[in-house]
């Protein structure tokens, strides 16, 4: 099955440099049907460039906090030299919001841009 989700330009651009290989979201309908084997089309909010990845895996977690102290920071787009904080999601996601829905890490692959 193929998801259609859209994205920010930086975590886009570290999708498809291939800098980032977990995806993080609220655990909302848009990712609840999601399942290892799926595929999703990333669409560019700014740019409307596509690029479509195959889903790994999908974990759920509590908060981004959890989800931040279960994986390593590369993973999650972030260079060694950048500092990884659950905090920096509080730029797409209210805190209420996180707590009423949960979060999710969406493991995967890019297969094609």
């Amino acid at each position: 099955m193929r998801h259609y989700l859209n994205l920010n330009p930086i975590p886009f651009k570290k999708i498809e440099s291939e800098l980032k290989t977990i995806e993080m979201r609220l655990d909302k309908e848009n990712t609840k049907d999601i399942v290892a084997g799926d595929e999703i089309e990333f669409t560019n909010n700014e740019s409307n460039k596509k690029l479509v990845v195959e889903v790994l895996s999908k974990t759920r977690f509590k908060s981004f906090k959890e989800l931040y102290e279960s994986f390593p920071k590369s993973k999650l787009g972030y260079l060694d030299n950048e500092k990884a904080s659950f905090e920096d999601m509080y730029q797409y996601y209210s805190e209420e919001k996180i707590n009423m829905f949960g979060v999710v890490a969406i493991e995967i692959r890019l297969i094609s841009k």
